[in-house]
């Protein structure tokens, strides 16, 4: 199993941006679709966004679209999301996550250790 790293999380005010940053650790990314859930106190875990890491296809969840783009990077064997005119309503714990499927929807077979986005008012 590819294990997974992940790092850019902090504290921004609303209107800014982060990056967040998922590594591969033992493996490379090779035939996985990687991607971001999202989950915030008393909520349930939800979809962020994913990318095919061989053919680059992208999907995103409806309140992120405009806002939020993943990116692979080849030469770093890294995804990253980067997550720009944040709102308060983003804050939450940002997970990494990879899969042998198609998509995350139908099953993760990693989990990163999660990193915390705080939006300011």
């Amino acid at each position: 199993q590819v294990q997974l790293v992940e790092s850019g999380g902090g504290l921004v005010q609303a209107g800014g941006s982060l990056r967040l940053s998922c590594a591969a650790s033992g493996r490379t990314f090779s035939r996985y679709t990687v991607g971001w859930f999202r989950q915030a106190p008393g909520k349930e875990r939800e979809f962020v966004a994913q990318i095919n890491w061989s053919g680059g296809s992208t999907s995103y969840a409806d309140s992120v679209k405009g806002r939020f783009t993943i990116i692979s990077d080849y030469a770093k064997n890294t995804v990253s999301l980067q997550m720009d005119s944040l709102k308060p309503e983003d804050s939450a714990v940002y997970y990494c996550a990879a899969t042998y499927y198609q998509s995350l929807r139908i099953g993760v077979h990693s989990w990163g250790q999660g990193t915390q986005v705080t939006v300011s008012s």
